[in-house]
C-alpha cells in the first residue's frame, strides 16, 4: 500500500495515510465516458409537439369523378384543400399534409422517446473506480488543463477543512496548498460560440477542483460562490463529478475521513 501525506489547512504535512487499492485501478476511459453520458441522459426532459398540431382544419379532398364538386381533373395536386365560404385567396389552399403551408410536421418529436441511456451496474461501478484512479494520475490531470505545478497526487487534507464556513477561508486553503494558478484559471469565462448564447448559456467556464468530503459541516455553503469548485460527499461520487465532459482526471482534493470511507465503499 502506498502512503501519502495528509496536509493541514496551512498546507503543511501533519501525518500519513495509506491509499485504498481503488487508486491503482486501470483507467477505462471508454467506460468513464459511457457512465458520464448515462448520467447526463437522465437530466433530459421529454418534449413533443401537440399531437393535433396542423390537423385542426376543415380541409378535405373528395375525388369522385363526373360530379359538380369533384376535385379531380382540375390541374392541381390531389391534396386536402379548404372549401366553402372562405376568403378568396385561401380558397382551395392545401392544408393538413406535411408539404402544405400550415400543415402538420412529418416526423415531430414525440414524448414517448426514451432519452435515458442505460448502463450495467457493474460497468458503472467499474467506471467510477476508474474515474477515482484517474484523479491520482498526474498526466491525466494535466491533460484536462489543471494547473498543479509539482504538487503530488492525490491531495489528501485533514478533516478540519469540512468545517470551513466562508469562501475566503477556502480560497486561503487552496492557495496554501499551491493552487493559486488553478484559482486564476477558473476565474476566466468566455462567450459561447453559436446559438447557445440566446438560450440561457451565454458563458463557458473552466471546471476547477472537486473537494470530496465525508461529512458537510459548512464547506458546502462556503464554496457556493467560488466558480468551478464543487463539493461532493464520498458516497455520492459519480462520473459527472469525477470526469466532467466524460474526460477523466479532474483535480480532486480528498479529506482523510473520505479516503478511509472510500476503503469500505469501493475497496
Amino acid at each position: 500500500m502506498m502512503e501519502v501525506d495528509v496536509l493541514s489547512i496551512e498546507g503543511k504535512p501533519v501525518e500519513k495515510v495509506s491509499l485504498p487499492k481503488v487508486f491503482f485501478e486501470q483507467v477505462r476511459e471508454d467506460l468513464i465516458r459511457r457512465a458520464f453520458l448515462s448520467t447526463m441522459s437522465k437530466q433530459r426532459q421529454p418534449y413533443a409537439t401537440d399531437v393535433m398540431a396542423g390537423q385542426r382544419t376543415s380541409a378535405h379532398y373528395h375525388g369522385y369523378r363526373r360530379h359538380r364538386y369533384t376535385m379531380m381533373n382540375r390541374e392541381m395536386a390531389r391534396l386536402p384543400r379548404l372549401h366553402g365560404k372562405t376568403v378568396p385567396f385561401m380558397y382551395f389552399q392545401a392544408r393538413f399534409v406535411p408539404q402544405a403551408k400550415g400543415g402538420r410536421e412529418a416526423h415531430p418529436p414525440k414524448v414517448e422517446k426514451v432519452w435515458v441511456e442505460e448502463m450495467n451496474k457493474k460497468e458503472r461501478q467499474k467506471a467510477i473506480r476508474s474515474a477515482i484512479a484517474a484523479t491520482a494520475k498526474k498526466e491525466l490531470v494535466v491533460k484536462r488543463g489543471h494547473k498543479i505545478k509539482d504538487i503530488p497526487l492525490p491531495i489528501v487534507v485533514e478533516d478540519s477543512i469540512q468545517e470551513l464556513k466562508k469562501a475566503k477561508d477556502v480560497v486561503k486553503f487552496l492557495k496554501a496548498v499551491g493552487l493559486e494558478e488553478e484559482l486564476e484559471r477558473v476565474k476566466k469565462k468566455k462567450v459561447r460560440a453559436g446559438k447557445g448564447k440566446a438560450r440561457g448559456r451565454k458563458y463557458k467556464r473552466k471546471v476547477g477542483p472537486l473537494i470530496v468530503i465525508a461529512e458537510d459541516k459548512g464547506i458546502g455553503k462556503a464554496v457556493k460562490n467560488l466558480p468551478g469548485i464543487h463539493v461532493c460527499r464520498v458516497e455520492n461520487l459519480c462520473a459527472a463529478y469525477l470526469a466532467p465532459g466524460g474526460m477523466p482526471g479532474r483535480l480532486t482534493i480528498w479529506t482523510k475521513s473520505a479516503v478511509e470511507k472510500l476503503k469500505n465503499l469501493v475497496g
